[in-house]
């Protein structure tokens, strides 16, 4: 896996599970690997992913974009349901872990490393290979448990303060963060931006707090939009934008998002940096 033909440089390396989703609308890819992917392509960058799945569906394709696939009978799996208490996830399958030995050779001096597991999938160890000025993380999947069912709950993350300290920054939903971790998650992360839906987010830096607000935008899909919001951020941050600036771009990529269903949200390839 270390030397894949065909492959080329890139900027920026995500990993975690492409999931298969079944919504009420039928099964469909997600996972926070391939709407980051998709949105960093479409801001240009160079991305490669380093993923386990099962190939059910057929994969969005992109200029910008390779995947490394380290195959799987089936890929990681989760029945969507919504309800008035928002969504609600069971886990009915879970690929193979993933760790430093698969990521290829040529990709591990991309500047920016975005880890974004789904289900635990990312072994945390992968940190210590990087410089923490080359990483990002969306811990979500860190931050998920699941019974003998597969009924996702919370569960607590035990390797969350090393983590944090060995990343340059982290996005999260406030959905996502237990509320009596968040003080410890924001002394330990450098730079972190915890997102609230529709409502204004925060981001925690150098010990100040500091507030943004999406734009209002009616809602089809949230699915995804944390996704959006995370790899726009990281991107900006890698441009060299403060951190209120690239939350504000981030979150305005995001809100457009939800007026379009599952992947149809990812921004377009022509949108700039300058996009309102």
């Amino acid at each position: 896996m270390l030397r894949p033909p065909g492959l080329e440089p890139i900027e920026y390396l995500l990993l975690g599970h492409i999931t298969l989703d079944h919504t009420p609308e039928g099964a469909r890819l997600g996972g926070t690997a391939l709407y980051s992917a998709l949105t960093a392509c479409a801001l240009g960058q160079r991305v490669g992913l380093v993923t386990a799945w099962g190939e059910e569906l057929p994969l969005p394709v992109h200029p910008n974009l390779q995947v490394v696939n380290l195959s799987a009978e089936v890929s990681t799996t989760f029945r969507l349901d919504y309800g008035p208490e928002g969504r609600r996830l069971t886990l009915l399958a879970r690929a193979a872990e993933l760790d430093y030995y698969h990521i290829p050779e040529l990709w591990r001096a991309a500047a920016l490393v975005h880890l974004g597991p789904v289900a635990g999938e990312v072994n945390t160890g992968i940190l210590s290979r990087f410089e923490p000025t080359q990483v990002c993380l969306t811990p979500q999947g860190w931050l998920r448990g699941w019974d003998a069912e597969g009924t996702v709950h919370p569960a607590d993350w035990l390797e969350a303060d090393y983590a944090l300290r060995r990343c340059r920054a982290a996005a999260l939903s406030r959905q996502d963060l237990p509320a009596q971790r968040l003080d410890a998650f924001a002394l330990a992360a450098p730079l972190l931006a915890v997102t609230d839906g529709p409502r204004p987010g925060t981001i925690y830096v150098d010990g100040e707090e500091l507030s943004f607000t999406p734009p209002a935008a009616a809602e089809i899909d949230p699915t995804g939009a944390g996704d959006i919001f995370a790899a726009a951020f990281f991107i900006r941050l890698q441009a060299g934008a403060a951190p209120l600036e690239a939350a504000e771009f981030a979150s305005r990529l995001a809100a457009d998002s939800i007026g379009r269903i599952g992947l149809a949200g990812i921004p377009q390839s022509n949108l700039s940096f300058e996009a309102r």
